[in-house]
């Protein structure tokens, strides 16, 4: 049987981190993770790390999650992609 999953390579469950850049505001680190435990709600704070541009106009936020489907994933991007504050995501 084919599935929507057989169409990656990667074997579900695994960890897959998930990053997204926006303005660099405390808010945002919240927004992305409020994002993300939309669809993943399991995910702790200490799976979240940030990073700041170079000169601290933006900041990226990794949040490592446990995946448990293809489906999941996309949902996650869909998410954050259709946000207005996040600028870019990877």
């Amino acid at each position: 049987m084919h599935t929507q999953d057989d169409d990656t390579l990667l074997e579900f469950p695994c960890e897959f981190p998930i990053k997204a850049m926006g303005p660099a505001d405390p808010e945002f680190v919240l927004h992305v993770l409020e994002l993300v435990r939309a669809h993943v709600p399991d995910v702790d704070d200490n799976q979240v790390t940030t990073a700041s541009s170079s000169r601290g106009t933006y900041v990226s936020v990794t949040v490592t999650v446990t995946a448990t489907s293809k489906s999941q994933l996309d949902a996650v991007y869909q998410s954050l992609n259709a946000d207005e504050q996040v600028v870019m995501t990877l």
